[in-house]
């Protein structure tokens, strides 16, 4: 997979800079979007491979329309497309469960559509000026960043239909690095209280749910150093976590118990040994992994289990970005440049997370490691609108799933593309989701 180049919030960029980079975002999702289109048949699209993802064909068409929506028209000016598919790919007018019964583009006539509009936003992207006080959607290029962040976002949600999709391998990537051997970090470290300047007002492509910049104020405490791993998962496990209520939320305990869950998502025991199934592989369950596929739930109540907690929202970004000598805090723990290969597991570029203790070159000041990429991390916060928020360039995005519902997760998987990942970047989702690639560290107060 090639990395997608994150926007720059340093020095202004000229526009003929802005207009590649959003060319070269727009590329490389697309780019990834046929990997995972091209490498199985027409069958494999159009079926839905759990009531809880889309069929294939309906994220790739969807994409399409999106970016007609928002390029093309709303930024271009230009003449619709296809104006009557807009309602079969709204996806608040129809749940997922329900998309395999509507009348979608068949792939062919999917791939042709979507290489339409792309065509024509290209077009749009060489004329559109992406400079001075111009509108909103053109300034510093966010429409065309937006829309690069929409697919790639699309393209994680079609890798998790891949992990769940039956049948052999069609997918591969090599195997990511692990530690360097030098100094192993501690178990976990202190993050010292004070204010912190959380989100951001200058980052040219976050959403709007990043921001404004603002200040926070978080009391001392304690994080792991990295996600908590299988092998110590399966402590959890080999203890009875799955069988002792005190260790869970009441809503927690109902779905363990009425789906008789006994390990995360994927794993099952053969022979004494507990193994897993991996985009179509079986193998065995790498100890010193992060743990991947489980609810908030589950995080919440090993974490109770294990004496600690979820790291609040304020105080995982404050581990993240914010470092103490300077009093400021950057785009990435490691500091105001972009992702590397050498830094964070980021871009599909292995199918799997890398070992604890892996990439020494993307920790953050306070010493806290992998928070950019391999795992997405559960946190104990509702998603909720920072002071001053303002829906942009559209409520759906983020305003109507604001509330108790939800809990934010922050940090990335490894299936992530850079131009969706940020220390301000957040995501979401109902505390049962299992499907996502999900694992969390665990902190304890000072």
């Amino acid at each position: 997979m090639t990395d997608t180049p994150a926007p720059h919030s340093g020095p202004e960029l000229d526009a003929e800079a802005l207009r590649g980079r959003a060319l070269a975002a727009l590329l490389a999702a697309r780019e990834r979007t046929a990997l995972l289109t091209d490498s199985v048949d027409d069958h494999e699209l159009t079926a839905q491979h759990s009531p809880l993802m889309s069929p294939l064909v309906w994220d790739l068409a969807h994409i399409g329309n999106q970016e007609e929506l928002w390029l093309l028209r709303a930024v271009g000016g230009r003449e619709a497309v296809r104006p009557e598919i807009d309602g079969l790919y709204d996806a608040f007018e129809h749940p997922r469960a329900s998309r395999p019964s509507l009348p979608l583009l068949a792939p062919a006539e999917a791939r042709t559509y979507a290489a339409d509009v792309r065509g024509r936003a290209l077009d749009v992207l060489g004329d559109t000026p992406l400079h001075g006080e111009g509108r909103p959607l053109e300034r510093a290029g966010f429409a065309f960043g937006m829309v690069a962040q929409h697919e790639q976002q699309h393209d994680e949600t079609m890798l998790i239909t891949h992990q769940l999709r039956s049948g052999p391998a069609v997918l591969g990537a090599p195997e990511p690095p692990g530690p360097d051997g030098t100094v192993a970090p501690p178990h976990e470290v202190l993050v010292p209280g004070g204010p912190f300047t959380m989100g951001t007002s200058t980052e040219p492509w976050a959403l709007d749910n990043e921001r404004p910049a603002h200040r926070r104020d978080v009391a001392a405490f304690h994080i792991d150093t990295s996600p908590v791993t299988c092998g110590a998962y399966q402590h959890f496990i080999e203890d009875g976590g799955y069988t002792e209520e005190r260790w869970w939320a009441p809503e927690g305990w109902a779905m363990v118990r009425e789906h008789g869950l006994t390990a995360p998502l994927f794993w099952h025991r053969d022979a004494g040994q507990w193994l897993r199934q991996r985009f179509g592989v079986t193998e065995p369950v790498r100890a010193d992994e992060p743990v991947l596929h489980v609810s908030w739930y589950e995080a919440d109540a090993y974490a109770r289990w294990a004496g600690r907690r979820l790291p609040t929202e304020p105080e995982w970004e404050k581990a993240a970005r914010h470092d103490p000598v300077s009093g400021r805090s950057s785009r990435y723990p490691w500091g105001d440049e972009d992702p590397t290969p050498e830094r964070a597991n980021l871009g599909q570029r292995h199918l799997r997370p890398a070992a604890a203790g892996a990439y020494p070159a993307g920790r953050s000041p306070a010493g806290a490691g992998q928070l950019i990429g391999d795992v997405w991390e559960w946190t104990s916060s509702d998603f909720l609108p920072y002071p001053g928020f303002v829906a942009f360039p559209y409520r759906e995005y983020s305003e109507v799933f604001f509330g108790p519902g939800h809990k934010v997760l922050r940090g990335g998987s490894f299936a992530v593309d850079p131009v969706a990942c940020r220390g301000t970047f957040r995501n979401w989702d109902l505390p049962v989701r299992r499907q996502i690639f999900s694992g969390f560290r665990t902190a304890r107060d000072a």
